[in-house]
C-alpha cells in the first residue's frame, strides 16, 4: 500500500497524464509518476535530471541500474 496518495488521471496536468498513459500502455508501472505529481515542482525538477540520466547522457545506464538494484536490495525490495 502506498504511503503517498497517487494522483488519479483527472488530477494530473495534461503533460503528466500523457506520460502516465504512455507508461501504462506499454505495461509499465506509473505509481512513481503519480506519487511525484503531488508536488508539480518536485515532479518537473526530478524528471529534468532523471530522464537525461536514464538515457545515459550524464550517468551510464549500467551504473543507474546497479544503483537502483542496490537501493531495492537495501530496502528488501526484490524487483
Amino acid at each position: 500500500m502506498a504511503r503517498i496518495a497517487l494522483k488519479q488521471n483527472d488530477e494530473l496536468n495534461p503533460e503528466t497524464l500523457a506520460a502516465v498513459q504512455q507508461i501504462e500502455a506499454s505495461g509499465g508501472d506509473s505509481s512513481t509518476m503519480r506519487g511525484l505529481a503531488n508536488s508539480q515542482a518536485l515532479f518537473d525538477n526530478y524528471f529534468k535530471f532523471y530522464l537525461p540520466a536514464r538515457a545515459g547522457r550524464s550517468v551510464s545506464e549500467e551504473l543507474i541500474e546497479l544503483v537502483r538494484l542496490k537501493i531495492a536490495r537495501h530496502n528488501d525490495c526484490f524487483t
